[in-house]
């Protein structure tokens, strides 16, 4: 894998690298835009009150997202061509352009990143096949965190680990460990990858380790989202946000 590095220096998201829109193959680009601002050298992914809802009439669980990907691509209209479907024999509704933006199978990825999220909320960085063939759609979770699973100010559950998806190559093997770290303050969390295993760590500590992880194209995944049935009542003016202030890869 080249070194790669996006500090969000610039005033825009590199077009020949990112994409900002989730998974918009199976909805439109327009109702799976990103809400998203550079500034101070950070990015920010957030999730405003009044954002509607993702792929609102396939969905089962109400969901709301902001994210932004390396790489996607899909097939023509009608067709079952497209990464991380989420129902069987899912079709395309808006025919996406090829986007080879950042495609790691191997080496280090780390992200510095911090989020601001509630117990109807979550952030996420993974890598997800980028699907030449259906088989190719396993992936490697670098960082999940769910606001319900956060002891504020003290630890959080950290996601991260292989998901077997519709690899059959794969064996699944995702956890959640609780980690003693405020997910509202910067921290560095970061994989490290070949044909034998991935190793996670977390500001430097070594927290797991899994064998046998995919060295496809994996393509980067960078997004907050909201589950509106997971309200308390009292929650409804909260804005989840997820802001990184550099994401990089090397050999």
């Amino acid at each position: 894998m080249a070194a790669f590095t996006d500090d969000f220096d610039a005033d825009r998201l590199d077009p020949a690298v990112w994409d900002p829109h989730y998974l918009p193959h199976w909805g439109t680009r327009a109702g799976t835009a990103a809400s998203y601002s550079l500034g101070d050298g950070r990015l920010r992914l957030d999730i405003p009150v009044d954002q509607g809802l993702w792929c609102p009439d396939q969905h089962e669980t109400p969901l709301r997202a902001s994210g932004i990907a390396s790489g996607g691509h899909s097939g023509p209209l009608g067709s079952t061509v497209g990464g991380q479907p989420f129902q069987e024999g899912q079709t395309v509704r808006e025919e996406q352009p090829r986007l080879e933006g950042w495609l790691p199978s191997g080496g280090e990825v780390a992200v510095r990143c911090r989020m601001d999220i509630s117990p109807r909320s979550m952030a996420a960085v993974w890598l997800s096949g980028f699907e030449e063939t259906p088989e190719q759609s396993g992936e490697i979770c670098l960082v999940e965190v769910f606001g319900k699973d956060l002891e504020p100010g003290r630890s959080a559950e950290v996601g991260m680990g292989v998901k077997k998806l519709n690899d059959p190559a794969l064996v699944h093997d995702f956890a959640a460990p609780r980690v003693p770290v405020d997910v509202a303050d910067w921290h560095d969390y970061a994989v490290r990858w070949d044909a034998d295993e991935a190793v996670f760590t977390v500001d430097g500590r070594h927290v797991r380790t899994c064998r046998n992880p995919p060295t496809y194209p994996l393509q980067v995944m960078i997004a907050v989202f909201d589950f509106p049935e997971w309200s308390r009542g009292d929650d409804d003016h909260l804005v989840p946000a997820y802001e990184l202030d550099r994401i990089s890869g090397s050999d």
